[in-house]
């Protein structure tokens, strides 16, 4: 591909009216260099600026693996493989990772050699391992969020994945924060160094404000101070799963429209909270820092530290999930007896604010099949509008997966609508079609 034509895929496909100096950097990186490390915070827009290095490179004729980019986590993997579809539509690219079907990946893998190869690495190993991945031809190794991966122990596995190239062109490295000393097994030969954590243009617009709570037990704080914030995307950070729960449990049972989303959830599930999340069927967003980064979530207002980050690495990944790409947000730390908000970060007052309910207008419907069973979003939105009697203006956003479709619709009897669809037919079948809540 050439980089006009990533940069006018960007423009008509993910709305990018203007390149920022990062990903201007990127896209003129000479056809010489052998490794870069990019240094940005979370939602300046990396994954775009790495892009425009890698698919130039990347030809999708050879009938090779021309392309490896290796992520921390499965969110992160998603987001990675849906931002490099949309700018390269024409290149095939898999996305492997636990939680996956290994059938479907497999037969993916069997039916035609990707050009680019997106995942985590436990799973990469395994298809190496089984024989049904060669990377010995990959011209381009991306390794994003670094540090992370090294945080979560999987040195050893990159390691092993690394031996199996045989001398890539080019290394690129991301990461949110300053990388240590690289490991004598990457090929970091002349690593060229591009640090934009300092940039005007990558800094998030936020203000930040501390909210004291009277009582060690900070749920009480937390209500009132979601009824009185603007009732927009918000994420509510705690540091264990357990407290995840606990939150959860709380705001659900005081009405309020939350998902939740931590580690020991199932894959799918935590899939399904993300959407619901996205969609704004549930604005509420309850997790631990699992959270804070590798999801791709536009346009969060709110981040309220129910607890204090752990590390100043912590709350800058925190932080990052909102006031991304130049958008304003505000972030809150809650403060309990003995508690202190970080430096600088001064209190606010909500004394001319009246609590307002936040609306649950919008609800989820859950379509059981996905593309890999040929439904389309133009099928959904046919049978809404259709047989389910909506107009197209109370349809929103529409998640398909490869065995479900997540879809928003502000409709007054969400049962009664998916009753309707799961009598009917779509495309011809009958497709079961329930609430989800």
């Amino acid at each position: 591909m050439e980089v006009k034509e990533v940069i006018r895929n960007a423009r008509e496909r993910l709305n990018v009216e203007e390149l920022t100096p990062m990903q201007h950097k990127m896209a003129g990186l000479p056809a010489g260099a052998s490794a870069v490390a990019l240094i940005s915070p979370t939602g300046s827009g990396k994954t775009l600026a790495f892009a425009l290095a890698l698919l130039p490179r990347v030809s999708g004729t050879t009938g090779k693996v021309e392309a490896l980019v290796i992520a921390p986590t499965r969110e992160l993997t998603l987001q990675l493989a849906k931002t490099l579809s949309a700018l390269a539509p024409s290149l095939r690219i898999a996305a492997l990772y636990g939680g996956h079907s290994v059938i479907d990946e497999t037969r993916s893998l069997e039916a035609q050699t990707p050009a680019i190869v997106v995942g985590t690495p436990g799973r990469i190993l395994d298809h190496i391992g089984r024989g049904r991945l060669d990377l010995y031809r990959v011209k381009v190794l991306a390794a994003d969020e670094y540090d992370k991966s090294l945080e979560l122990g999987f040195q050893d596995e990159m390691r092993r994945i690394v031996r199996k190239i045989h001398a890539p062109e080019l290394l690129i490295l991301t990461s949110a924060t300053r990388l240590d000393e690289l490991p004598e097994w990457l090929p970091a030969r002349n690593l060229q160094t591009l640090d934009f954590s300092a940039s005007s243009a990558a800094r998030p617009d936020l203000s930040e404000y501390a909210v004291a709570s009277d009582e060690a037990d900070k749920l009480p704080a937390l209500k009132e101070l979601l009824l009185r914030l603007p009732q927009e995307r918000t994420i509510v950070f705690v540091n264990h799963r357990e407290s995840a729960v606990r939150v959860y449990d709380y705001l659900r049972k005081q009405g309020f429209p939350a998902a939740l989303y931590h580690g020991a959830i199932d894959q799918h599930d935590r899939e399904n909270a993300v959407d619901t999340f996205t969609n704004g069927s549930t604005p509420i967003l309850v997790a631990t820092d699992l959270a804070a980064r590798g999801l791709d979530i536009p346009s969060v207002r709110n981040v309220i530290h129910y607890h204090q980050p752990s590390s100043a690495e912590t709350r800058t990944h925190r932080n990052g999930r909102a006031g991304r790409m130049g958008a304003a947000g505000e972030v809150y730390y809650l403060t309990g007896p003995g508690e202190e908000a970080p430096v600088g970060v001064g209190p606010i007052s909500f004394a001319h604010t009246q609590p307002q309910p936040w609306p649950t207008t919008l609800h989820t419907l859950y379509f059981h099949s996905g593309r890999k069973e040929k439904l389309s979003k133009g099928d959904i939105v046919g049978a809404l509008t259709g047989p389910g009697g909506l107009a197209g203006s109370s349809i929103g956003h529409i998640a398909l997966h490869d065995h479900r479709a997540l879809v928003a619709v502000n409709a007054p009897d969400v049962r009664a609508l998916a009753a309707t669809l799961s009598a009917g037919r779509i495309k011809g079948k009958r497709i079961r079609v329930t609430p989800l809540v």
